[in-house]
């Protein structure tokens, strides 16, 4: 049994929601869908949080992962990270700029309108 059909039997075991799984674990809900639709893992804390919660041992809990997969997925999830962090510092950075231009519009403005004022 892959990892992502053992936690989804742990959790409809237990009675619970995906939302009531992952507030246990400190998580969204959206993370737990991830992990039950292996588009991602967990990390090392969470799995021991996943084994303390369910009662089980590291072991018994991650058995029969597909350990490539995961480094694979882990990977893509840091550079989708990285792309984002990448894209918000572009998105600060542009804001920056367009105030500055914005204010140097605006001085440049004040500047001419006193300008004509004394000269004109």
């Amino acid at each position: 049994m892959n990892f992502n059909e053992k936690l989804i039997e742990l959790r409809k075991t237990k009675g619970l929601s995906q939302e009531e799984l992952g507030n246990a674990l400190g998580v969204s809900r959206q993370t737990i869908s991830k992990w039950e639709l292996a588009q991602s893992y967990p990390d090392f804390q969470r799995l021991v949080l996943l084994s303390d919660y369910f009662g089980l041992s590291l072991d018994a809990l991650v058995k029969d992962i597909d350990v490539q997969d995961v480094r694979e997925k882990n990977l893509n999830e840091k550079q989708l990270s990285a792309i984002y962090d990448e894209i918000t510092n572009a998105k600060s950075i542009i804001k920056t700029v367009v105030n500055v231009f914005a204010v140097i519009g605006i001085l440049g403005i004040t500047l001419c309108i006193l300008a004509g004022i004394l000269w004109g």
